[in-house]
């Protein structure tokens, strides 16, 4: 790794880490935690932390940047068909994930998880690609794309180039409630084999909880999102609120990505498109193109759940929710931001 690198990234204890890569079999090699704020990464993070901290946003760029399962999917898409004056048409053809790049997915393609897909998948040039594709860095894609680009992030800013909300590119960021997270974290990963989790609710919270999970701490991340809020090229949103009032959502994003006003039939269509029950049967965002190379585990929750508030409640057993927000408010005395 580059020596420009500003943070120090250490390897988990190797006790933890044994029982870390037992319980969550996509992760081959080890986990590493980064900076001062310990963010929870897997190995492959340390070769090319470089290469994500200074990759180059363009003016023009679209970022969303959220916690993993803060209806990410869903604000992507809403982003996107705003941005691109409502064009359904390329939405619908065009899988979500090659209109809107995940930044650092590859980081979760294990070298051995990769030649087990293409040993799956021999004899097909088609899904070999996409193997291909899912396992090379996005850096490297987005690089080659032609401008405006949209990016899908579940870094925290302090792990993102640092002149990104500088530089003109618009940032949306994301926060939901860190229940409803876990629980639809949980379920994501039982489902995708780059995660492989294969234990219960409880020991996930564990995980979670104690910020042993890719992409945690949690509180740092959402505060680090909080406390940029303010800046111009910055939309800071809650899922509740988003949930609530989307088509109040949807003329606030076309604002701000200064596309706007919509008409109430504009809005009223983009409303009944992104209605979770359509979501849910709607190919091109619900991760279809990665069932095809087996890289969801059969048996398990969609991709795109119920995107309910409150279905924390399935999982939490009154002691673990006890603890839960003992957890909340001990973590919410560190910053002024609450949940609606």
């Amino acid at each position: 790794m580059s020596s420009n690198y500003p943070l120090d990234i250490h390897n988990v204890d190797e006790e933890l880490n044994r029982r870390l890569l037992q319980d969550f079999t996509g992760e081959r090699t080890g986990f590493i935690q980064v900076g001062p704020e310990k963010w929870f990464l897997p190995s492959k993070y340390q070769r090319e932390a470089s290469n994500f901290y200074h990759f180059k946003p363009r003016p023009n760029d679209t970022w969303v940047v959220t916690f993993p399962r803060s209806g990410t999917t869903w604000t992507q898409e809403l982003v996107w068909l705003i941005a691109n004056n409502l064009d359904y048409e390329t939405a619908r053809k065009v899988p979500q994930v090659e209109r809107f790049p995940f930044l650092e997915f590859s980081l979760f393609v294990h070298d051995e998880i990769k030649a087990e897909l293409l040993q799956q998948n021999a004899g097909d040039p088609s899904k070999l690609n996409l193997v291909e594709q899912i396992s090379s860095p996005a850096y490297k894609v987005l690089e080659e794309m032609t401008s405006p680009r949209f990016i899908k992030t579940h870094f925290p800013f302090s792990l993102l180039p640092s002149n990104l909300l500088d530089i003109g590119c618009k940032v949306i960021y994301v926060a939901r409630n860190p229940k409803d997270v876990a629980v639809s974290f949980y379920h994501l990963n039982r489902l995708i084999r780059t995660q492989g989790y294969l234990g219960d609710f409880p020991r996930y919270w564990d995980y979670f909880e104690k910020n042993l999970h890719p992409w945690t701490p949690y509180w740092s991340h959402v505060i680090e999102g909080w406390e940029r809020r303010h800046n111009p090229n910055m939309l800071f949103l809650f899922y509740e609120e988003m949930n609530k009032n989307l088509p109040e959502t949807i003329r606030k994003v076309a604002k701000f990505l200064e596309r706007g006003p919509l008409d109430d039939e504009q809005v009223s269509t983009l409303v009944n498109y992104l209605d979770i029950k359509n979501f849910r049967g709607n190919s091109a965002v619900n991760f279809d193109v990665m069932k095809e190379i087996g890289l969801m585990n059969v048996g398990e929750q969609n991709f795109i759940r119920n995107g309910k508030i409150g279905s924390w409640k399935e999982e939490f057993t009154p002691e673990l929710n006890q603890r839960a927000d003992q957890w909340i408010q001990e973590n919410l005395k560190r910053t002024d931001l609450r949940f609606p």
